[in-house]
């Protein structure tokens, strides 16, 4: 699961690639559709496609003449798994810092 949340996570640090998932989470999008809403050209956009594709972070339909992409919800899902193996580390330095807050504020009065 490592090596493919890391190859996964690798493909989507990429600002372009980034952009293009912060777009598809609010649905499928045409090729054109990302284009509009992009600083880049479908060249560009069709490459960074392709490669999320192959991560297998984005799915594509055919529609007519247009390729529909959208965010593959499995692979989310592994993200947010692998993510959140860490929450329990930051909710306990939130703890350890709220203990040291009240600690200093019950000094200061």
């Amino acid at each position: 699961m490592v090596s493919t949340v890391q190859q996964r996570l690798t493909v989507i640090s990429e600002p372009s690639r980034f952009r293009i998932v912060e777009l598809l989470k609010d649905g499928p999008q045409s090729v054109g559709g990302i284009v509009d809403n992009l600083d880049l050209g479908q060249p560009q956009v069709s490459r960074h496609l392709r490669l999320l594709a192959e991560a297998e972070v984005v799915d594509a339909t055919r529609q007519a003449q247009q390729r529909i992409y959208r965010l593959r919800p499995e692979s989310m899902r592994e993200l947010n798994a692998w993510t959140q193996r860490f929450a329990g580390l930051w909710s306990e330095r939130m703890d350890r810092l709220g203990s040291f807050l009240d600690q200093t504020d019950s000094k200061d009065q």
